[in-house]
């Protein structure tokens, strides 16, 4: 993990998932219910709005209603009304409309007004209004309930905003709307004369303010029942997801850090997991896999122990099989297997063209003779001491015995640049050995040796071994 990343346990990323989860799930059913309900309450004010005031126009007497608005929209009376309201002096408008004949009709459309919405539960305004068109600010009212004065008709009344820039008879949908009159749900019905002419409108309002008061009430109940219930699913929650998945996980995660695989050790040294899970679900089969992963590498590191110390044992088998075949068991110096294998790396390198060698053969004298008189432990002391005598001048080239009383020595690099000068002091150090009559017989090391170099035209070493067996010969010769 890299040190610049802020570590983020899976455990915390599932307690912000559940409870994210049930928080968003918690309030957002409460807001749907909310919304529902408040929709469904207000589908039920607009529609006995919309009913009592379709119901109420067909009440009314509309040839009246235009005689009085035809009245209300005259010069003489709107003259008449600001007088009498500046006077405050309704005396005025009912003596003129008792002149016109529309005094006792008015009263008895009030009444009508008075006991109709007087029946209904929860209607605060019923009134008659003339509609000022899509364009008005303001509408005439012409019958209104007691407690508005005869000064209110022919009265103008601004709008609320919900109705700016449309007629009232074009809303055909009631209207929730909060003005000064407080929360009101609003429905128009036209009432039509005898002539089929829109005359007024009837104006049904019911009281909002409860119903809201009454919406918040329960809104605030619904959301404490919801944190309730929230805390309590939320616990819930937690408690099972920290049991069946985030403890485990949490389990599983220790142990796994305890784990210390190493060579030759048990599972139980190792720290190779071992939890007792209830659960039967894909923890355990994580659980399981970790733990079979872990035994199988405590296994495989145990078996690759043994193959290695048996690996080991056959390595040192095989060394000392090929030390034996490779190194002469009296001398120590190569055996004719070593020269043999030997001899294919100066093949190699003379077919390549890289050669520079030189082969001493040294063939040792009086072997027969001694062994005859002087046994055999004296004839290996002989041999040994003629192999010293030609380690101790070719100290930088291997020395093979190829024979019994026969050795070849490979000259390269600085004992080949010297060979002349050391053949001839291997030559020197024989004849004084072997002229040494203060020694015993086994001690007068003497042998007859011949070189062979090799040349651009040699295809085998073979063939420079036969220059210095030659060599040899004719040294053995001159010694005789």
């Amino acid at each position: 993990m890299s040190k610049n990343k802020k570590y983020f346990s899976l455990g915390l990323k599932m307690y912000i998932f559940v409870a994210v989860t049930v928080i968003v799930v918690a309030f957002g059913t409460t807001c749907i219910a909310y919304w529902i309900s408040s929709n469904q309450i207000d589908r039920y004010y607009k529609h006995i709005a919309q009913d009592n005031a379709k119901n109420f126009a067909t009440l009314v007497d509309a040839d009246y209603l235009a005689g009085l608005r035809k009245t209300a929209e005259s010069d003489e009376f709107r003259q008449l009304r600001e007088k009498a309201e500046a006077a405050d002096d309704e005396k005025l408008i009912a003596d003129y409309l008792d002149s016109k004949g529309l005094l006792d009709k008015f009263y008895e459309t009030r009444e009508a007004i008075i006991t109709y919405a007087a029946n209904i539960r929860d209607i605060k305004y019923l009134y008659i209004i003339v509609d000022g068109g899509k364009d008005a600010a303001a509408d005439m009212y012409l019958v209104d309930d007691e407690d508005m004065p005869l000064l209110s008709i022919g009265y103008y009344e601004e709008r609320e905003p919900e109705f700016m820039g449309s007629a009232l008879a074009d809303h055909d949908e009631p209207v929730v709307s909060r003005g000064e009159w407080g929360r009101l749900c609003t429905s128009y019905a036209e009432v039509t004369d005898s002539k089929g002419e829109p005359v007024c409108l009837v104006g049904c309002d019911y009281d909002m303010d409860e119903v809201m008061a009454e919406r918040y009430r329960f809104f605030s109940y619904i959301i404490t029942a919801t944190i309730v219930v929230t805390v309590l699913v939320l616990a819930a929650s937690v408690y099972f997801v920290t049991r069946t998945v985030v403890g485990p996980l949490k389990k599983i995660t220790l142990k796994s850090k305890v784990f210390k695989p190493e060579k030759d050790i048990s599972y139980e040294d190792a720290g190779v997991i071992d939890l007792e899970l209830n659960s039967h679900d894909e923890i355990s089969d994580i659980y399981e896999s970790i733990r079979s992963m872990q035994t199988d590498i405590i296994d495989y590191l145990n078996v690759l122990h043994a193959t290695e110390n048996d690996l080991k044992a056959k390595t040192a088998q095989i060394s000392e099989i090929s030390r034996k075949a490779y190194q002469d068991a009296l001398t120590g110096v190569g055996s004719k297997a070593a020269y043999m294998k030997k001899t294919e790396e100066l093949d190699s390198a003379l077919a390549s063209g890289t050669a520079q060698f030189a082969l001493v053969m040294v063939d040792i004298d009086n072997v027969k003779t001694i062994n005859d008189s002087h046994g055999h432990k004296a004839g290996d002391m002989y041999i040994t001491g003629c192999c010293r005598v030609i380690c101790d001048i070719f100290k930088h080239s291997p020395v093979y015995r190829t024979g019994g009383d026969e050795f070849v020595a490979v000259l390269q690099g600085v004992d080949y640049k010297a060979r002349h000068e050391l053949v001839r002091k291997l030559k020197e150090r024989y004849e004084y050995t072997a002229g040494r009559t203060d020694k015993n017989p086994w001690q007068r090391y003497s042998a007859s040796v011949g070189l062979g170099e090799s040349s651009p035209g040699d295809s085998t070493a073979d063939l420079i071994f036969r220059r210095a067996d030659e060599d040899m010969y004719r040294d053995k010769k001159r010694v005789r």
